[in-house]
């Protein structure tokens, strides 16, 4: 293997593993500073993954939510950018493995997210296909369109329900963002398009292992997102666990509900990143860090979002939520630009800007402090928010577009399908390729 490019011996080498929020965020920040900075990714873009439902559900294309990283970098001269699979860490050469070379640190950041949790039952993800990539969603939203198309021309009526059932298992913001927009695609911008069906007719079920929807919000606003996914027509199935999943649908306990698309949002799991390191882990299996996101032992080594187990001032773990990881990002950046001074600042402290979850058309829900919003008020907030958190201009200016000709016309601009192989819709069940057989192979960050 090549051992990369030499440096400077008087500027240390920083690689970034992951250029999702927190490895972006924390390579923005390192620019113009003294340090040699690598940021190391297997996708050339940065994701803006809180939107990633809506182009599921086509709402908006990929190209609104995602932007080119050497574009977003291209005016930090100390920072170049490697497209490459990261497998692995060789501590001791201090080296990141990436396909077919080292790359050498000083210092080491991992930030490289997470990925689907199906809880021991892993062949459940043939059938029930997550949202964390652009594949993903790009998959579903071809999967979800398909199932209306063959509805249309099915004569067996069993089939065509089941081909009109969707169902999201998880009642988190992913589950509850997920099922009022397949209800809303299916009850207004599909609503006139068909001649045989009426797309009005299809069964939406938000299925939630937990006592009630959006466990981590007050309990006011869990019951509000329930009375609007109820307005939506959503069937909100809570304290029903998924005891079995395969292509004919799900089961619940005792019922099998027959259903041709079912979408995971029921957990997540850290990247292999703690095994890399040989390091603790949480449950989640990820990487319990020091107050400086360090990890014991690994004084040169950090990780941080979705990858890293970080108490907050409650002494529990932050969430694995943007935020987190932008901040994180930004805070170890100005730690390491210190600490080159010979200062220091201290240990990260989150600040907690609040929560929200919108369900459809007007209707969201948000906890900010302890000001609690729904309704318009929180879905405006809700659309300020994501609007000002998108990187670049364009994506900005291109969402914004896309939502005002959505409020308007109830249409939805991007319902293409595409990816299917000589027009054989049968395509449509075939999942986006699998990460690599061990799982080895993650570079996105978040």
């Amino acid at each position: 293997m090549s051992t990369g490019q030499n440096q400077a011996p008087d500027r240390q080498r920083v690689v970034i593993v992951g250029a999702g929020f927190a490895g972006l965020a924390a390579a923005k920040e390192l620019g113009g500073s003294p340090f040699e900075v690598t940021v190391v990714d297997r996708h050339n873009y940065h994701l803006f993954q809180p939107l990633l439902y809506q182009v599921a559900t086509a709402g908006l294309s990929p190209a609104d939510i995602a932007s080119p990283i050497r574009s977003i970098l291209r005016k930090q001269k100390n920072i170049r950018v490697v497209l490459a699979n990261v497998s692995g860490i060789d501590i001791g050469r201090k080296a990141v493995i990436a396909e077919d070379r080292y790359i050498p640190y000083d210092i080491l950041v991992l930030a490289t997210g997470a990925q689907h949790a199906y809880f021991g039952h892993e062949e459940w993800s043939a059938h029930a296909p997550g949202l964390k990539r652009v594949d993903d969603a790009t998959y579903l939203r071809r999967r979800i369109l398909v199932a209306f198309e063959k509805a249309e021309n099915e004569l067996n009526e069993t089939k065509r329900r089941a081909l009109l059932t969707f169902v999201v298992v998880g009642g988190g913001p992913t589950g509850v963002e997920m099922a009022g927009a397949i209800a809303e695609l299916a009850r207004k911008a599909l609503a006139a398009d068909f001649r045989h069906i009426d797309p009005r007719s299809a069964r939406v079920i938000l299925v939630q292992a937990a006592a009630r929807l959006l466990p981590s919000f007050p309990v006011v606003l869990s019951e509000r997102a329930f009375q609007a996914l109820q307005r939506l027509g959503v069937e909100v199935q809570l304290g029903r666990p998924v005891t079995e999943c395969d292509a004919q649908g799900v089961r619940l306990g005792d019922v099998h509900v027959q259903a041709a698309t079912i979408v995971w949002a029921a957990g997540v799991m850290a990247s292999p990143a703690g095994r890399w390191l040989n390091a603790e882990t949480d449950g989640a299996g990820r990487v319990k860090v020091g107050t400086d996101l360090s990890v014991p032992e690994h004084p040169d080594i950090f990780v941080i979002g979705d990858t890293a187990c970080c108490l907050g001032a409650n002494t529990k773990p932050l969430p694995g939520v943007a935020p987190v990881a932008k901040q994180q990002g930004e805070f170890l950046a100005r730690l390491l630009k210190a600490r080159a001074k010979g200062r220091d600042i201290g240990g990260f402290r989150y600040r907690d800007f609040g929560m929200m979850a919108t369900i459809g058309r007007k209707s969201a829900v948000a906890q900010l402090g302890r000001l609690r919003l729904h309704g318009i008020p929180a879905w405006l907030l809700w659309s300020a928010a994501h609007i000002y958190y998108l990187i670049g201009f364009r994506n900005r200016i291109a969402v914004t577009l896309n939502w005002m000709w959505n409020y308007l016309t109830f249409q939805r601009g991007t319902r293409l399908i595409t990816g299917l192989s000589g027009s054989r819709m049968e395509d449509m069940d075939t999942p986006p390729a699998m990460e690599s057989t061990a799982r080895t192979v993650s570079a996105r960050g978040t």
